[in-house]
C-alpha cells in the first residue's frame, strides 16, 4: 500500500537576482493503484512537482507524504521514468535493465530480468544496444529498468512525448497492461488530453505557473479505452474546456495584476 499525500506543496527557485515560484501551495491525496495524469502548459510546475515526488528536489514549504514518512530523498519503491530513456550506450539491453541489482547490492536475478523484458515486449533484443533501438523501444527498456525494482509507485515525465503516434499509442496499451497486471501507482505527466483520458482513472489539470491545481476530474471509463466512444469523446470536450478557461484565467490575472485566488 502506498497512499501519497501533499500538504502545501510550494515550492520557488531563488536566484541572486530572481525568484520565480514555480509551485503554489498543492494540497492532494493519490490512493493506492491510481492512474493519475497530471495536465497543463509548459512552465506550469508539472515535472517540479513529479521531481518533488521523487525526491529529487525538495519542497520550499510543505511535505510530500508516503505511507505517513516525508519524502527526503529517492527511493527503489518509487521508479522513475525520464522524457529521455538515457540508456547507457555501452551497455546491451538486459544490461541497462539490470543495472538496479548492482545500485542495490544485489545478485544478478536472470528470471527477473527475462520477465520484465517479456513484459515490456523485448524478447530478442536481450544483447542489443541502444543504437541498435528505435526511440520506442529504448523507452520500453527505461520502464523495464524503472521496473526491476519492484516499485510501488512509477513517476513518468513524457515518457512518450517523443515518439511516433503509433508508437505512443502502442506504448500506451502497453503501460495500461503492465498497470493492470501489477496494480502499482502511476503519475504520469503529459501535454495530450488524449492520452490523459486514455490511461488514466483520475487528471489532475493544473494551472500556469505559479502551478496549482486548477481541476480534478475522474475518468469512470472501462479498461481498454475506445477513443470514439461518446464517452471519451465528452470527456475529452470537457477537459480542453477546463484547460482554456485556467488559461484565459491566468492571462486575465497576470494582465491585471491580480493575484491568484
Amino acid at each position: 500500500m502506498s497512499k501519497i499525500i501533499l500538504e502545501n506543496i510550494e515550492k520557488a527557485f531563488i536566484t541572486e537576482n530572481s525568484k520565480v515560484i514555480a509551485l503554489s501551495p498543492i494540497n492532494l491525496k493519490i490512493d493506492d493503484g491510481e492512474f493519475l495524469c497530471i495536465l497543463g502548459e509548459s512552465g506550469c510546475g508539472k515535472t517540479t512537482l513529479l521531481r518533488i515526488l521523487a525526491g529529487l528536489e525538495i519542497p520550499t514549504s510543505g511535505k510530500a507524504i508516503i505511507d505517513g514518512k516525508q519524502i527526503t530523498s529517492p527511493d527503489f519503491k518509487r521508479g522513475v521514468v525520464f522524457q529521455k530513456p538515457n540508456l547507457l550506450p555501452w551497455l546491451s539491453v538486459e544490461k541497462n535493465i539490470s543495472l538496479g541489482f548492482k545500485i542495490r547490492n544485489e545478485k544478478f536475478n536472470k528470471e527477473k530480468i527475462d520477465n520484465i523484458i517479456k513484459l515490456v515486449g523485448l524478447e530478442g533484443f536481450e544483447k542489443a544496444k541502444p543504437s541498435n533501438l528505435s526511440g520506442g523501444m529504448a523507452q520500453r527498456v527505461a520502464i523495464a529498468r524503472a521496473l526491476v525494482s519492484d516499485p510501488d509507485i512509477l513517476l513518468m515525465d513524457e515518457p512518450f512525448g517523443a515518439l511516433d503516434a503509433l508508437t505512443r499509442l502502442k506504448l500506451q496499451s502497453e503501460l495500461t497492461k503492465i498497470w493492470l497486471n501489477r496494480g502499482i501507482t502511476i503519475i504520469f505527466i503529459t501535454h495530450d488530453i488524449d492520452e490523459a483520458v486514455t490511461l488514466a482513472t483520475r487528471i489532475l489539470v493544473m494551472t500556469p505557473r505559479p502551478g496549482r491545481i486548477g481541476r480534478v476530474a475522474q475518468v469512470p471509463l472501462e479498461y481498454p479505452r475506445s477513443r470514439i466512444s461518446e464517452e471519451f469523446i465528452r470527456l475529452k470536450s470537457i477537459i480542453s474546456e477546463e484547460l482554456v478557461l485556467l488559461l484565459n484565467e491566468a492571462d486575465y490575472i497576470k494582465n491585471n495584476n491580480l493575484k491568484f485566488r
